[in-house]
């Protein structure tokens, strides 16, 4: 099984690894499951999630690929790509979540991108628990040295607090 390339995808380790892009509100903050007006998770070893604010929160990491131990080589050779991440709302207060994954080549140059639409959660008529979005990236032609993993949103309130939405289980893979 490939290993996940992000560091600290579940809030572990508090903040840390992660770039700060968007730190609005009353920032990012990380909680232990389920948390308030919270879902359970799907998997026992995932016990925190990351959780947003009333202003846009995103966070980001930039995978060095060549640091992590790939050759241009096998990177060059296009090897498929996968990337995943969680999402929630709370029971109590709607949200906005997004995601977008880059792969980058040497310059930082964007070689292929992932961007899902935006998702709104409102718990009056959706179903606010855990979801997953993945994706796998495939035939981006050579050149590939860097990805970018980034995620957040807020919640739609505007309550001062965390009422926005929750990020866990991240994961960058690349089968070599």
């Amino acid at each position: 099984m490939a290993r996940n390339l992000l560091k600290n995808p579940s809030g572990e380790d508090e903040l840390n690894f992660w770039e700060l892009i968007e730190n609005g509100g009353s920032q990012w903050k990380v909680e232990d499951m389920p948390g308030d007006c919270g879902h359970d998770f799907c998997s026992e070893g995932v016990t925190k999630y990351f959780a947003t604010s009333f202003e846009l929160c995103l966070k980001r990491q930039v995978i060095d690929l060549l640091a992590e131990g790939f050759s241009s080589d096998q990177l060059d050779a296009q090897p498929p790509v996968t990337v995943q991440d969680w999402y929630c709302g709370r029971t109590d207060c709607g949200c906005t979540y997004q995601m977008t994954v880059c792969l980058l080549d040497e310059n930082h140059e964007v070689i292929q991108e992932f961007r899902p639409d935006s998702v709104t959660l409102d718990p009056d008529c959706d179903d606010c628990s855990w979801k997953e979005v993945n994706h796998t990236f495939s035939d981006y032609g050579p050149g590939m040295r860097f990805i970018s993993f980034e995620h957040g949103g807020q919640d739609t309130k505007f309550w001062d607090g965390w009422f926005g939405v929750r990020v866990t289980g991240s994961s960058v893979t690349i089968e070599v």
